[in-house]
């Protein structure tokens, strides 16, 4: 039974087993010892268009095929689209004394192939040489080219063109024409004795393998290898399938070549031949030839369509053994079609899945991103906040927007995500940032919270912040609630704080005039009685000091800060708070110095060479008020603010001149208090109680 298997196989591979046409029927496949596939040809109807005639001529023993009728010698022509000819070396020799014997600088140029760029270098070869080739693409030219030197072998390398002795360098694509040019620098007049020519060439890089004795052999090798790209030219697959001229046959497939713009064809997977020819390309037996991996499965012929069916000698029982897999055509074609697309498809698969899954990615992350913010939101009072924000988010014609919660992105985008060079400054409260919106400039202020305990505090206080409109208090603008540390935004100062004035003389070129002082006091003073009084809940600020009061540029002041400021309701009389040590000390080297009367010694020299004795001194016996220790020996935030407003007065009107005694003098301003509740007549009485009034722009019980 083995043998009558054996047998059988051995008849079908034998009925089957093709035989690879190369020209056209009837055409010579052959000039002397190289093969002529179609589409080239010798003879007229033997080739597919000019472009592909070869000239075979027989005076050369054996006869040689040259290109077109010039001058180019072929020594292979493979149907994968590629020539294998001969072609020139670049030299220039010298005898001992430098004088040229020889130069010679050849070029090579073609209509429609190309000089291939993955299967020639540019080589050059010397120890007093430097070399270009110079190249045409599309009637554009580009130079490239070697410089060697070297004054021994000593450092040459056998095998390796390195650099010394030998520089090797790639071709770009699409190359129709080059030249190549050789010269020397000192006529090898210092290198004759082992190398008296420099030498350039292109050549087929697989059969170029350097030594140092090419450095002076090479003068016996006047040709060398180079690969040409063939194809048909100027016309893609997709535009020549549509032609009448369209060169690719029966079972084969077309390719659009790299190296310029054209086509070429080759057998479909399972067959092999020549694809330009009818019928060229013919099924192949992969088990006989070893090229299927399975030895199990077999592609046979098409016209083999059954099952092979093999008899017994006995006649009794029929045996059916499958001699081979048999696979029909169509899932030959559609195997080949697959294998075309396999890579477009497994490259839009893996970009829909990387695009599917960023986007996956970023989705998961945003809202992340977004469940935190809301975490935040509602962690720092933000619900409370909307409750009460409908209320009062107008002004009272209900166009302005007042008060606005910021998003994140939006205060980033603002202070260039928060860097340091926007930082205005940092205290015991938060760290203040400078932020630039299209249309203003704003602080804003990250705020400490020391526990969850303060978010209600906190919240009270912006709500109750955000209705002051008094001109000598930073309004508040907004805030951000989505973040780990709430933020404020407040309207932007731009004159610095107080203390920057008084204490750093670089910060301007004069010192404050007694009349600044006297105002920037006036006004911090009305703002107290404003926060103390002036409201429904009474606010208490707990840190005033000049550092947080910020001047504009007309000196006007600006009560900032309230960090620290604690709400109470109008029926509690009393709060108690905590002095720091810095500031009692302060206050007891005051008080010392008043009592001691050498309140001159402490005041500063700007201040003394203004002549303001008299009011100076009333301010500070008003300070000193301020600091006793009793709280029903101390004057109210009104009352001081009525008395500093009344010096203000008197320094402007011409009755109340620098000659008026000391008695006078405090005996109008002990009286102000009353005389606001009185209903007095005195015009700058009316104006001390007036300028209360008028700095707070609306009640707080008004809404704005």
């Amino acid at each position: 039974m083995l043998l009558q298997i054996t047998l059988f196989g051995a008849v079908v591979a034998a009925m089957t087993k093709p035989t690879w046409g190369q020209a056209k029927l009837d055409c010579q496949d052959k000039c002397g010892n190289v093969s002529i596939p179609y589409p080239f040809g010798m003879t007229d109807n033997c080739y597919y268009n000019e472009d592909f005639l070869i000239t075979c001529n027989e005076t050369f023993n054996p006869p040689k095929p040259f290109l077109g009728d010039g001058n180019i010698p072929i020594t292979n022509i493979s149907i994968n689209g590629q020539l294998h000819v001969m072609h020139y070396v670049a030299e220039d020799c010298y005898d001992q004394f430098g004088r040229r014997e020889h130069l010679n600088n050849p070029w090579i140029s073609f209509d429609k192939l190309r000089v291939s760029s993955t299967e020639n270098k540019f080589t050059a070869i010397g120890c007093d040489t430097y070399a270009n080739i110079t190249g045409y693409k599309d009637n554009k030219s580009y130079v490239s080219g070697c410089m060697l030197t070297c004054s021994s072998m000593d450092y040459i390398s056998n095998g390796s063109c390195s650099g010394i002795g030998c520089c090797q360098i790639s071709i770009p694509e699409g190359l129709n024409s080059i030249e190549v040019a050789v010269n020397s620098y000192k006529n090898h007049k210092e290198v004759w004795n082992f190398n008296p020519c420099s030498y350039a060439f292109v050549m087929e890089e697989d059969k170029f393998n350097f030594s140092s004795a090419n450095l002076s052999n090479l003068r016996n090798v006047t040709e060398l290898p180079m690969v040409i790209d063939w194809a048909i030219w100027n016309v893609t697959c997709e535009v020549a399938k549509n032609s009448s001229e369209y060169a690719c046959m029966k079972n084969s497939m077309c390719y659009n070549v790299h190296n310029g713009a054209g086509y070429g064809c080759r057998c479909l997977e399972g067959y092999r031949g020549n694809a330009y020819l009818p019928d060229g390309c013919q099924d192949i037996d992969e088990c006989e030839e070893g090229l299927n991996q399975c030895t199990m499965i077999c592609t046979i012929p098409r016209d083999i369509t059954h099952v092979l069916v093999l008899r017994g000698t006995t006649g009794m029982v029929e045996n059916m053994v499958m001699a081979a897999c048999v696979i029909d055509h169509r899932f030959r074609t559609l195997r080949e079609i697959m294998n075309q697309g396999m890579r477009e498809v497994i490259t839009v698969t893996i970009s829909v899945l990387l695009l599917g899954g960023s986007w996956l990615y970023w989705g998961f992350r945003q809202r992340k991103i977004i469940k935190l913010r809301e975490k935040f939101f509602e962690q720092n009072g933000g619900i409370m906040l909307q409750q009460n924000l409908p209320k009062f988010d107008t002004d009272p014609n209900g166009t302005i927007k007042l008060f606005e919660i910021f998003t994140e992105e939006c205060l980033k985008k603002a202070t260039n995500d928060y860097h340091e060079s926007r930082i205005l400054g940092q205290g015991g409260h938060g760290t203040v940032y400078k932020g630039i919106f299209p249309d203003e400039v704003v602080a804003i202020k990250k705020s400490k919270i020391g526990d969850k305990s303060e978010i209600e505090q906190f919240i009270n206080e912006v709500i109750i912040l955000s209705q002051i409109n008094h001109t000598n208090i930073v309004k508040l603008r907004g805030c951000c609630l989505e973040t780990q540390v709430p933020l404020l935004v407040y309207e932007f100062v731009n004159n610095g704080t107080l203390y920057d004035h008084l204490h750093t003389r670089s910060h301007h070129s004069s010192p404050i005039t007694w009349e600044n002082r006297l105002r920037i006091a006036t006004e911090t003073a009305e703002v107290l009685s404003y926060l103390h009084s002036s409201a429904n809940t009474h606010i208490i600020h707990r840190d005033i000091k000049s550092n947080n009061i910020l001047l504009d540029d007309k000196y006007t002041a600006k009560v900032s800060d309230f960090g620290a400021s604690r709400l109470f309701p109008t029926d509690q009389t009393q709060l108690t708070t905590l002095a720091r040590k810095k500031e009692r000390n302060l206050a007891a080297f005051f008080v010392s110095s008043m009592k001691e009367d050498r309140l001159f010694d402490i005041v500063h020299e700007h201040v003394m060479n203004e002549e303001k004795a008299e009011q100076l001194k009333e301010v500070a016996i008003l300070a000193k008020r301020c600091l006793e220790v009793k709280g029903d020996e101390r004057p109210t935030m009104k009352e001081v603010a009525i008395k500093l407003e009344g010096l203000r007065m008197m320094e402007k009107h011409s009755w109340a001149n620098d000659n008026r005694n000391s008695k006078h003098t405090q005996d109008l301003i002990g009286d102000l208090s009353d005389a606001c509740g009185d209903g007095a007549s005195s015009s700058s009485i009316s104006a001390a109680c007036d300028s209360m009034t008028n700095h707070a722009i609306s009640p707080l019980d008004d809404g704005r």
